[in-house]
């Protein structure tokens, strides 16, 4: 059955797959006499410029010593434009002044919908950082892209939403 639900997340009563017209197999809750569609995770990731367009950010935490994306989830009732800005003001102290949607990848290893936006920040210094954050550097677009190229497996999603981000739109920040 698609999914990892195997209880109606409703009622409690045990799913059994049934075909949906136009979805396929779906979890059905026999005593809802409901589809139950298959819930996952949303979050948003973001390629950081500093507010000249010419630097990007990058973040190490977790002790991983990889470099990455900020990123976060998405709270309930939060718009994930409000997570973008939200995240980057927790994590790294800094305000949103502008930014664009990128592209959408689905996670499978956290069953999450990325949805990853490249954005201009308010200031340069990076001293504001969370508990989350282990450090974090501008780097120029080249070295972003050599240095996430150059990083472990876990960041393959940063990579290659960086990648699509400058073959799309260039290195440099374009008001």
């Amino acid at each position: 059955m698609p999914g990892n639900e195997k209880f109606c997340r409703i009622c409690g009563h045990p799913l059994t797959a049934r075909e949906v017209p136009g979805e396929g197999m779906i979890p059905y809750c026999a005593q809802c006499q409901q589809p139950r569609f298959p819930m996952f995770n949303v979050a948003m990731s973001a390629i950081v410029y500093d507010p000249s367009g010419t630097k990007v950010a990058l973040i190490q935490q977790y002790g991983s010593g990889a470099y990455r994306l900020v990123a976060g989830y998405t709270n309930i009732g939060e718009d994930i434009e409000d997570t973008l800005r939200r995240e980057i003001k927790e994590e790294i102290g800094l305000d949103v002044t502008d930014y664009r949607f990128n592209r959408s990848r689905y996670y499978e290893p956290t069953n999450t919908l990325m949805m990853n936006f490249a954005c201009k920040v308010n200031a340069k210094d990076l001293s504001h950082i969370n508990e989350e954050i282990d450090s974090i550097q501008w780097f120029t677009p080249q070295e972003a892209e050599q240095t996430l190229t150059r990083s472990v497996s876990e960041s393959r999603l940063a990579r290659e939403f960086v990648l699509h981000w400058f073959k799309n739109n260039g290195y440099v920040w374009k008001a």
